[in-house]
């Protein structure tokens, strides 16, 4: 079903054990977004046999998100960028700057008013890019957008597999309600029935 519509951005900071294992912290909100692109890299490979493919394998490698907000703010700046905030609150970016890897939560609007909610579980994002406009005989708005790179989290899930995203949609009927309603209360993890 189309979507018609973007909100409730959120981010979670990454803590890292020994093995890089990634723990998720209490999400907190990013900005208020305006877009949302997602574009995925795959690796691919085909077996050839008798004259013709045989085994063609396709695995998730890496994925770019380039979301639009109206403004990062710069406590957002300093968690998602690795850039400091002086003793004058002034934020200061530097060549040797690398922000941490964050977990990103959104969602988006259907056309029949429900919800599709995604998690990125692993995602670095660059420096902002900043768009500025004189001021002309009309009014337009200058917003910043920032790219990060999408890849597959560090700590395995409970079939010993990696996961890049979380999806929902929270009109689907076997989707229980505390699932929608705990979404940003913390990462989502997966959870699988035995047997």
């Amino acid at each position: 079903m189309a979507t018609i519509g973007l909100d409730k951005l959120f981010y979670s900071k990454i803590t890292e054990n020994e093995n890089g294992e990634e723990t998720y912290a209490t999400p907190i909100p990013l900005a208020k977004a305006m877009t949302a692109e997602l574009s995925i890299e795959l690796a691919e490979a085909t077996l050839y046999a008798d004259d013709g493919a045989s085994e063609i394998v396709k695995e998730f490698q890496s994925g770019t998100l380039t979301l639009g907000i109206d403004d990062i703010g710069t406590a957002v700046a300093e968690n998602l960028t690795g850039a400091k905030i002086d003793s004058n609150k002034v934020l200061i970016s530097a060549g040797e700057d690398g922000g941490c890897p964050v977990a990103v939560g959104f969602r988006a609007k259907k056309s029949n008013g429900k919800y599709r909610y995604f998690w990125l579980y692993r995602v670095k994002f660059g420096i902002p890019a900043t768009n500025l406009t004189t001021k002309g005989e009309s009014i337009e708005f200058s917003t910043p957008s920032i790219e990060g790179t999408v890849t597959r989290r560090n700590k395995p899930d409970s079939q010993g597999k990696h996961p890049w995203k979380a999806e929902v949609n929270e009109d689907d009927t076997a989707v229980n309600s505390t699932t929608i309603s705990n979404w940003y209360k913390q990462v989502y993890e997966p959870v699988y029935s035995v047997g």
